[in-house]
Formats: structure tokens, C-alpha cells, sequence
């Protein structure tokens, strides 16, 4: 195989040391009339005639295909070599992502089958493995004219417009093995209680855990030096337990982590059969909270203005793949270099080394799901499904402070006389609060709002005057209709919530050879200037009611040049004068 491309660590919170990364060189196929199966594909006997850089998409130039066609049906195909030292343990094969269905073989059997283009999944395949020769093979289908499908931003007709971009069909993040004891740990939860210094850690082990006198020993450290240990009994596949942190030596939560100081505990679990460990994993949290106080978005028990900007997460060569590890950490650098303490990753769930990088530098996240266009009953199934895996994914990291299933009635889009629809946005609202009562949740970010913890305004005036009137009282700001959409529906009134700016500016302004549109338009440096201090300094003034507002956009976009970095992650101003005009000055 070829060079590995993305060879990082794909899930930062949970790590063991015996693992392979299979990014790199497969080989690939279209299948545009459907028979790959009825030629026996599948069954890995035959090559197939491209080649393609996994984990990147056909339609992406670091692919080394870069057709952006419509291609529903793909094929992958590469051999699979075992490593020595997984000898004797299961072999877990591991996906990131594959947009949009996946079916997967090892040795011409069958291992998993997958719904869903922005989560992962993964599975045992020690059974399907020979002594040598072994072959994987993956069919991915998409749907690409289905606008009832959770895409996000991918565009269901042929060229990208408007707010919509190229499509990704197929595999899209890393993929992966791992070699584990047969029994051993699956996931862990961990919840953080700053007013009682507490974090509590919820293990859910494989099968055959209960019963065999196995014990599990969580150590937690800080800045390497030891804050709890516990060893206890599993008695159960899924044990909870309440850990103290030993921190004698902290004064005024000097150890919360926030995008200010982002401080994070080391913890390390170890599953022990005997005298032995069989099963070792490490991983990392946070200590902070979040929290609505009368009336006010809190982190860590204070209120907290957020200074957020939009992030679509596309990048000229690998579309939604980061083309690296460093990129990403990039664009979380460069977001905090313009004075922004968050981002709201845009109708994207965002690759897990994100919000890594997010977790170790400080910035908070708004998780918002990869939305449909339209409304049935068979895309709730889907999208329910596919929005409780991310939520299952993501909840253990400290930066996601906000979750946000759908936005501007992407899926609903009659939600203000549909009560079905209406009902829909509740049932997202409040499953999200069943999986997670620690965060805020927004039922429909920018308008037309049910039930939801944040009410946020998607406003795109470009007049000063305009915003500090609009914004200088609660009634004002929740009476306006910026996009003529009404902020709330019939029956779910403002209730006193927080009020959030969460989409404005969208300045356009050219500043490479990419040609394109913004909501509004600046033709010199100091026009850009001027028109970014009249859209963010109404939200600083004396009086403004907003506790936090989110700039339209990170990054130009394809056909879109309203960010405030090129496509290619070019700063249109000088970083410290952004970082200037966000604090206000």
C-alpha cells in the first residue's frame, strides 16, 4: 500500500496501544448499473480497476480521482494485514464515517452493515480472519438526489450553489483496527460535576464481563501527578461510579477547564482478570459545567459571552476530510487568533481529532447535525438514529457546550403550521435531553422555535443602526423577523431565555481567485473593516441584550467568499485586528 495519509490517532478519548491504521492507497470502483455484487465483488477475489487515498472521497482531489459526478455505488477493495501482536486477542475494525450506507466483508463474509454518513461504526472480524491473504471489501451506496437524507451542505443536483457544496459519497474518515481481549472495555461515559469536584465514569464492558471476578482500576491524573484511583468489582457490564479528584491545592477552579485555560485530567482504565491487566485504555476530560442562570448562559457557574464564528469544515482539496492533522489544528488556531472563543461546526458532525484539538487548545463547540431538506416519517427513523450516535460519540468531550439538532427548519420546513413537523422538533429537543441533561439543547437554530434552552436569531443586517435598535431591548429582539420568518411558533412564546446572535455578517469580499457571493459586500481592506466593526460592535454596546453571537463565516467556501479567511486559510485583515474588532475595540 501506498502512503498513509491522516495517520494520527483517530479517537483521542479513547486509545489503546495496539492498533493499525488503514488509510492509504485501496482500490476502487465505480458502480453505476448496481452489479458489482452479482460480478462477486464482494467476495474479494478480483481487483478493482482505480485506485483511490482513503480516507478521501472520489469527488476530492487528494482522492487522486477528483470526479465530482454523481456516483452512488462504490466499491473499495485492499488487502488486510494482521499484525503479530494482534495475535491471540479479537481484531475490531473500526470506520469513522461512510456517507451514506455500508456494507462490509472480510474474506468474501459478511462483518456489518451501516445507515447513517456522518457516524461510525465497527466490528469483530476476528472470525472472517485467515492466516494470510485476507481481503476487505466495502460497498458504500448514496443517495445523492434524496434531499430527505441527513446531508448537510452536500448539494442534491450536479454543481455546487447557493449555500450548498460538492457532495461525498463513500468513505470519509479514517479507518482502522484495533486488537482487544475478548472481554473487555466498549465505551465509557464520563460526566463532570465541578460544584462537587467530582467525575462521574459510566463503563459499559463487551459481553461476559459479569460474573467472572474481573475488577477495574480508573486512575486519574492532572499535569501528571496522581488525583484519584479506584479499583472496585465489576459486578455488572455497565458500572457507574462517583470519583473524588484530590485537588488540595486548587483555589477558584484554577483547574475548570474553558477556552481561556483549557485544563484536562489524564485518566486511564485497566480491566484486571487475576493479577493481570487483559484489557488497558487511556483517554482524557475536562472539568466544566454549563449551565442557564436566570436568564443567562453560564460556563463554569459564571455568564459567558460567546464570540463564535461558523465553520463549514470543507477544505479545497478534501472537501469535508481535513487533509491533515495539522490543518485541523490550524483552523482551531487561527479561529482563537481572531479573538473567537467558539465556533458552531455548521451541518457537519465534526471529525473526532476536531474536537480533539478543540478540548487541548480551548474552544467551545455548538454541535449541530448534518440536516435533511424534507419531511417524512422514514427520514425521523433515519435522522433520530443517526443524530443519538453522534450524541454518543461526542458527549465525553469538554468543548461541546451546546447541542443543535436542526437549523432554520432544514427538515421541517413547514414547522410553523405542520403540528407533525412541530412535534418532530420537540421529540429532538427532548430525546436530546434524555441522552445528555448537562448541556443546553436548540430545538431550531435562527427561527421558527419550539421548545429550547437558547433562543437563537439568524440575522444578516448589515446597518449599524439597525442592529442596536433591533438589539437594544428582549421584546425588540424577539418581535423582529430578519429573514421574515418568525423567531418562534405559534404557542412556544419567548420564555426568557438567553438570546444569541447565531449567524450575521456573511461579508463578502474577494481575495483570491475564488469567485463567489456573501450576504453583503466589501471592495477594499478598510470597506471589510468598517462593515465587520458595524455588524459585531452593536453586540458589545451598553445595553445590547445578545449574550453571544456567532460571524458568518471561518472560511470562503467554494462558491461562497463571505468568510474571513480564504478557502485556503488566507486571513483577509490581519489576525489582530479581527482579535481587536471581537473584543471590541
Amino acid at each position: 500500500m501506498a502512503s498513509i495519509y491522516r495517520s494520527e490517532h483517530p479517537r483521542p478519548q479513547f486509545m489503546r496501544e495496539s492498533w493499525l491504521n488503514l488509510n492509504g492507497e485501496w482500490e476502487f470502483a465505480f458502480d453505476d448499473a448496481n452489479d458489482g455484487g452479482e460480478q462477486g465483488w464482494h467476495l474479494g477475489g478480483q481487483q478493482l480497476p482505480l485506485r483511490i487515498q482513503v480516507p478521501f472521497t472520489f469527488q476530492s482531489k487528494l482522492s487522486g480521482i477528483a470526479d465530482p459526478t454523481v456516483h452512488d455505488t462504490v466499491w473499495y477493495r485492499r488487502s488486510l494485514d494482521i499484525p503479530a501482536s494482534f495475535k491471540g486477542k479479537r481484531t475490531i475494525l473500526h470506520f469513522g464515517a461512510v456517507d451514506y450506507e455500508a456494507q462490509v466483508w472480510v474474506n468474501g463474509i459478511l462483518v456489518a452493515s451501516h445507515q447513517g454518513g456522518h457516524t461510525p461504526f465497527h466490528a469483530d472480524i476476528t472470525d472472517a480472519l485467515k492466516e494470510t491473504d485476507n481481503v476487505l471489501v466495502v460497498k458504500a451506496v448514496d443517495y445523492s438526489r434524496d434531499v430527505t437524507l441527513p446531508r448537510g451542505k452536500q448539494y442534491w443536483l450536479d454543481e455546487s450553489a447557493s449555500i450548498f457544496y460538492t457532495r461525498t459519497t463513500g468513505i470519509w474518515q479514517t479507518v482502522w483496527m484495533e486488537a482487544v481481549a475478548p472481554v473487555h472495555i466498549d465505551h465509557v461515559r464520563m460526566t463532570p460535576d465541578i460544584d462537587r469536584n467530582q467525575i462521574e465514569v459510566r463503563t459499559c464492558l463487551n459481553g461476559g464481563a459479569a460474573g467472572r471476578g474481573l475488577k477495574l482500576k480508573v486512575a486519574v491524573t492532572f499535569e501528571g501527578a496522581a488525583v484519584a484511583e479506584e479499583t472496585y468489582n465489576v459486578m455488572d457490564e455497565r458500572e457507574t461510579r462517583l470519583i473524588s479528584l484530590l485537588d488540595l491545592y486548587d483555589r477558584g477552579g484554577a483547574r475548570w477547564w474553558s477556552p481561556e485555560s483549557p485544563r484536562l485530567y489524564d485518566i486511564a482504565f485497566s480491566l484486571i482478570d487475576g493479577d493481570s491487566a487483559i484489557d488497558e485504555a487511556t483517554g482524557y476530560f475536562g472539568m466544566r459545567k454549563v449551565s442557564i442562570e436566570n436568564g443567562k448562559l453560564c460556563l463554569n457557574n459564571r455568564p459567558y459571552f460567546s464570540k463564535m464564528v461558523l465553520d463549514q469544515g470543507y477544505f479545497p482539496d478534501g472537501n469535508l476530510t481535513p487533509p491533515s492533522d495539522e490543518a485541523i489544528r490550524r483552523d482551531v488556531e487561527l479561529t482563537k487568533a481572531m479573538g473567537f472563543n467558539g465556533a458552531r461546526k455548521h451541518q457537519k458532525l465534526e471529525d473526532p481529532r476536531y474536537l480533539y484539538w478543540c478540548d487541548k487548545l480551548g474552544l467551545v463547540v455548538w454541535s449541530e447535525a448534518a440536516n435533511a431538506y424534507q419531511f417524512t416519517e422514514e427520514y425521523v427513523q433515519k435522522f433520530t438514529k443517526e443524530w443519538m450516535a453522534s450524541i454518543e460519540r461526542d458527549a465525553n468531550h469538554p468543548c461541546i457546550i451546546a447541542w443543535v439538532p436542526l437549523n432554520e427548519s432544514w427538515g421541517v420546513p413547514n414547522i410553523q403550521i405542520d403540528k407533525q413537523q412541530q412535534q418532530h422538533a420537540m421529540a429532538m429537543y427532548y430525546l436530546t435531553k434524555s441522552l445528555d441533561p448537562t448541556r443546553p439543547v436548540v430545538s431550531n437554530d435562527g427561527w421558527e422555535m419550539v421548545k429550547t434552552d437558547l433562543f437563537n436569531i439568524h440575522d444578516y443586517e448589515w446597518r449599524r443602526e439597525v442592529l442596536e435598535e433591533r438589539y437594544g431591548s428582549a421584546d425588540k429582539a424577539v418581535e423582529a423577523m430578519p429573514a421574515n420568518r418568525r423567531l418562534a411558533v405559534d404557542g412556544y412564546p419567548y420564555e426568557g431565555q438567553p438570546i444569541l446572535v447565531t449567524e450575521f455578517g456573511g461579508i463578502s469580499y474577494k481575495k483570491s481567485e475564488w469567485e463567489g457571493w456573501g450576504y453583503s459586500g466589501a471592495d477594499s481592506d478598510e470597506d471589510f473593516e468598517a462593515r465587520l466593526r458595524a455588524v459585531i460592535q452593536p453586540f458589545h454596546g451598553k445595553g445590547c441584550v445578545v449574550q453571544g453571537y456567532c460571524y458568518t463565516q471561518l472560511t470562503d467556501v467554494e462558491q461562497e467568499i463571505n468568510g474571513l479567511l480564504t478557502y485556503d486559510r488566507v486571513p483577509k485583515l490581519p489576525l489582530e485586528l479581527i482579535k481587536a474588532i471581537n473584543e471590541g475595540k
